[in-house]
């Protein structure tokens, strides 16, 4: 009970923190906290067509969370999970619109697409991790910086729609779209997508052997080797997986809503996910309901902005506390963990 309480209090604090340095912000511009924070929620869920866009920015977030989420319980600060999302993205659209099976058969390839770019993305990483020791925060920020190039190089070359001056993909084949569930928020089927991602999350760190070493690798990798637990695999195997949902996430995105891949398309999933993570401190369900309270916060950003002249960027301010605060928990432990281990305990297999 001990624990769940301190699981229960860390990510509440870290958002009430968040709040409130938003808050103070707000009156120090001279405006009004609660009637920004009134107009910020009541444009996110005031209605059936908002509640369905808040949706549609929570599925992304969820998937990409659970992204840094899994790595983290591996022990993995995954910081590259937009670059994952954006070459998980367009690989699924080159799918979408190079080939043209049947729906049936479509909607799987452009999924597996998804999972392949993102996964493949993430194994230089995990990979490094492993067998040098090679910090995961560098090469993941490095390589974030290359897929914004190589997704920008491709659009704008080899995989240029010839028919506009946009940078982006040629429009992806109807057998390779997700449904449509509610036509006035744009809602998809990707949140069915996202829901599996959520339970599989849960039942692989709950009710699995993989999840149990994973966590144990998290928690003392020189104790999880002791064990007998590969540890070098286990990093490379959370890396994939990791990379898998964030380039999944990518995928959805295309699939579900913009029919195509263009140039800087995503606003920022793969870092807002690190913020998702945290205050939904790793879990399946905490970190649902935490992409949920961001998709709200992003979908009503834009309506506070309008009713009550509060700068939309107050949410970004409300994210950064956040991963600050909560963060702090995960870097507290990542510190005693390396005292208690050595700082080179990823080296041996």
């Amino acid at each position: 009970m001990g624990n769940s309480v301190r699981n229960l209090i860390t990510p509440v604090a870290a958002l009430g923190v968040g709040f409130g340095v938003a808050a103070l912000v707000i009156l120090l511009s001279h405006g009004n906290p609660a009637q920004s924070f009134s107009a910020m929620f009541a444009s996110a869920l005031g209605s059936g067509t908002a509640v369905g866009e808040t949706l549609v920015k929570t599925i992304p977030l969820a998937l990409t969370g659970l992204a840094v989420a899994l790595g983290l319980r591996a022990g993995l600060f995954n910081i590259g999970a937009e670059g994952q999302l954006l070459i998980g993205a367009l690989a699924a659209a080159w799918v979408g619109y190079a080939v043209n099976p049947p729906a049936v058969i479509h909607i799987p390839l452009c999924l597996a697409a998804g999972v392949a770019g993102g996964a493949l993305w993430a194994f230089l990483p995990g990979l490094l991790r492993a067998k040098r020791g090679v910090h995961e925060v560098i090469t993941t920020i490095m390589l974030n910086y290359t897929a914004f190039y190589l997704t920008h190089y491709l659009v704008t070359t080899h995989m240029r729609d010839t028919g506009t001056m946009a940078p982006q993909t040629p429009e992806m084949h109807a057998t390779a779209r997700l449904g449509i569930i509610m036509e006035s928020a744009g809602l998809h089927w990707g949140i069915l997508i996202a829901i599996l991602a959520v339970i599989g999350f849960w039942v692989l760190m709950s009710r699995s052997v993989f999840g149990y070493e994973l966590k144990a690798v998290g928690l003392s990798p020189d104790a999880a080797r002791t064990a007998g637990i590969g540890v070098s695999r286990m990093l490379v195997t959370a890396m994939l997986m990791s990379g898998a949902l964030a380039g999944i996430a990518g995928a959805v995105e295309v699939m579900g809503i913009h029919g195509k891949f263009y140039d800087q398309f995503s606003p920022g999933y793969g870092f807002d996910s690190i913020a998702v993570a945290f205050l939904g401190g790793t879990t399946a369900v905490g970190t649902a309901l935490s992409a949920v309270l961001f998709g709200a916060l992003k979908n009503g950003a834009l309506g506070m902005q309008i009713d009550t002249d509060t700068p939309k960027e107050i949410v970004t301010l409300i994210q950064a506390t956040v991963i600050i605060f909560a963060g702090m928990r995960f870097l507290r432990h990542g510190r005693d963990r390396s005292r208690s281990d050595g700082s080179d305990d990823t080296r041996s297999a």
